[in-house]
């Protein structure tokens, strides 16, 4: 079976999953991680712990 998805993540560290037969939208980049929907949503349950923007955790 072949993925149907991609995690991605923007420059303030969110993450989303895209289709991988899809452009990735302006902003967001690929972290590497590509499987069926569950697969990709149980591994960003998985490294996105701390669900604030990049710029909050840090301060900005």
């Amino acid at each position: 079976m072949s993925a149907s998805m991609n995690v991605v993540v923007n420059d303030e560290e969110q993450y989303s999953v895209w289709p991988v037969d899809r452009p990735l939208p302006a902003g967001w980049r690929s972290t590497g991680f590509a499987g069926e929907r569950a697969e990709c949503l149980a591994h960003i349950d998985a490294v996105w712990t701390d669900m604030r923007p990049r710029s909050v955790r840090e301060g900005r």
